[in-house]
């Protein structure tokens, strides 16, 4: 019998290293804010924790190097954007999508709606000023289909003070926040969505290096299906995963966090993941972007689009 229960001390012990989680390193591009709220609400519901693994996020800033740190093995995983994962892999990055938050891209120029603007192309067709940063390839494939005759580009220096004190400039945002601290100001924005320009890159991707998808692939399952479940959950109802991020982040005060959850949720949940499931990308999807690119000369080369994502 003696024997019999240390037989089972030892199970229970390796069973117990057995089920140690994988500890993860997810990097943003970007500060804790509702685009990140699933992976909030993934680790904080304990949904990571269900299928063994032990998600770390770290916010990100300006800048924020993401594909270098993936690729570097700084962390196993980041958030970047499907342009950027096509640019880093012109450049020899071995990166790779594994899942994609926003099926339409949230990136948006605000203009007055004093102006009568009634799409995008009247922007640039009309008079103005518009503040962007021009060398960010949705300006260029702007350009290209626009042209820029009429309007001026000058750098966009963050926030919306620029916006509030010209009411003939537009400015470059995110559906997100920007809208939304304009109207509590008192301006009134129209948005447009640069999505509706037909340059619609997948947006918030998470990415790994292509080796280490390939040697985990049931690590890669696990966390796809922890991720849907933690998006999910947040578009259920964002209240407790704002109110976290909102600590992590208290330049973005509460009100902006719901608002923003509420302007985002269209974008990410589409009649297409209802079908596919949340974090979907198609083959056609990452071959028009990664054509549109080679078009404006933002890459030299490209590679299958299958390539890009798994």
């Amino acid at each position: 019998m003696k024997k019999m229960m240390i037989c089972f001390l030892v199970w229970g012990l390796q069973s117990a290293s057995w089920a140690a989680p994988v500890k993860l390193r997810l990097a943003l591009n970007w500060k804790p804010e509702p685009e990140f709220g699933g992976f909030y609400e993934a680790v904080h519901k304990g949904f990571y924790q269900k299928k063994g693994l032990e998600v770390e996020i770290l916010p990100g800033g300006v800048g924020t190097p993401v594909i270098q740190m993936v690729e570097g093995q700084k962390v196993e995983m980041g958030i970047s954007n499907a342009d950027e994962v096509i640019l880093g892999r012109s450049r020899g990055a071995e990166v790779i999508s594994i899942f994609a938050v926003f099926q339409t891209s949230p990136m948006a120029l605000l203009t007055h709606e004093e102006r009568g603007f009634k799409e995008l192309k009247d922007v640039f067709e009309n008079s103005g000023t518009v503040a962007a940063e021009r060398g960010l390839p949705y300006i260029q494939f702007c350009e290209k289909k626009y042209g820029f005759k009429k309007v001026k580009i000058v750098p966009f220096l963050g926030g919306i003070s620029q916006f509030l004190s010209d009411k003939n400039l537009t400015q470059q945002g995110f559906i997100a926040a920007e809208p939304i601290l304009a109207r509590k100001e008192g301006a009134r924005p129209k948005t447009f969505l640069i999505a509706d320009s037909g340059y619609n890159p997948y947006f918030t991707v998470v990415v790994v290096r292509n080796d280490f998808a390939e040697k985990n692939p049931d690590l890669i399952k696990n966390f796809v299906a922890a991720t849907q479940e933690g998006w999910r959950s947040y578009l259920s109802d964002p209240s407790e995963a704002n109110a976290r991020m909102a600590k992590l982040n208290p330049t973005m005060d509460p009100e902006t966090f719901k608002l923003g959850a509420v302007a985002q949720a269209p974008l990410i949940q589409t009649a297409e993941t209802k079908k596919r499931g949340l974090g979907f990308q198609s083959k056609e999807r990452w071959k028009q972007l990664a054509d549109q690119l080679l078009e404006i000369k933002v890459v030299s080369k490209t590679f299958p689009p299958e390539t890009y994502y798994k």
